[in-house]
């Protein structure tokens, strides 16, 4: 436990991962620890037959080939870990394999349901009314993150300039472009929250003045998406998907969608072509 320990805090302070992927590599490693001391085994001597032994036993116990390939991918970061510190002589991992998964294209709603959930133009006297709607439109118009959305600050917003600034995985900074009307309403809604509640310099707050978190946009994605359409998935991640997929069948370039989604690499990008494809 104590190497998972040492290899957590390197996510941390060195690959600057987020506390919630840290958390998830912790409960996976975590797992296997207990399984691998079950087994009377440590970390030097661990081999691939016992890491195929728990892949087996994950199946058994119903875990999906994507949530076991998650696992088996933080082991491998794990034990290459370890080879690199010397601890180990030989990665256990090198002839381990990932279990087949069926690919599922990513779900997005389509332009003219998106189109009517924006149509409904807001109250822009009332807080609480041109703050839902802002948030609606930035999803689909910059595909940010849940994540990022929440963490955004007013100084991040440069109307004058149509851009905004935003701090994705790893702390990595990207601009992102805005529209002139959407600043245009965006600034409408900055006067108002100021007017409203002056302290404090994140750009989304909730009715009380308090920061948003995670299941109260989930919540308001889920309302706004369900008066328009059927799709089973109505979260904030769907709207990104939206995004891609929109701007993608209108002809931006694949690279310039890759920089805008703060996606790590092309491969991750890609995926969204496959829905382009099936709609031609």
């Amino acid at each position: 436990m104590e190497n998972i320990t040492s290899y957590l805090q390197y996510l941390e302070y060195e690959r600057r991962y987020s506390p919630r992927t840290i958390e998830a590599y912790r409960r996976d490693l975590s797992q296997f620890d207990v399984f691998s001391a079950d087994n009377d085994e440590k970390d030097s001597v661990v081999d691939f037959r016992t890491i195929r032994r728990w892949v087996v036993a994950l199946v058994g116990e119903g875990d999906s080939p994507r949530t076991v390939n998650r696992k088996i991918a933080a082991l491998r970061s794990y034990f290459k870990f370890l080879l690199k510190k010397g601890l180990i002589e030989i990665d256990p991992m090198e002839k381990v394999v990932l279990l087949k998964t069926e690919k599922n294209l990513p779900v997005f709603v389509p332009v003219d349901k998106m189109n009517e959930a924006l149509d409904d133009q807001a109250d822009f006297d009332d807080f609480s009314a041109i703050r839902d709607y802002v948030i609606l439109e930035l999803f689909y118009m910059t595909g940010i993150r849940l994540s990022e959305l929440i963490g955004l600050k007013d100084t991040d917003i440069d109307c004058g300039g149509m851009t905004m600034k935003v701090l994705g995985k790893r702390n990595k900074e990207r601009i992102i472009p805005l529209t002139a009307k959407f600043c245009d309403t965006l600034r409408k809604y900055m006067l108002l929250k100021k007017a409203t509640f002056p302290e404090g310099n994140l750009l989304f707050l909730s009715d009380a003045g308090k920061p948003l978190y995670a299941r109260w946009v989930q919540r308001l994605t889920n309302r706004k998406l369900g008066a328009v359409t059927t799709v089973k998935k109505r979260s904030p991640h769907v709207l990104r998907h939206s995004f891609a997929t929109n701007v993608l069948n209108n002809g931006a370039d694949l690279n310039a969608i890759k920089e805008i989604l703060g996606h790590a690499n092309l491969a991750a990008t890609q995926v969204y072509t496959h829905n382009s494809l099936n709609r031609i």
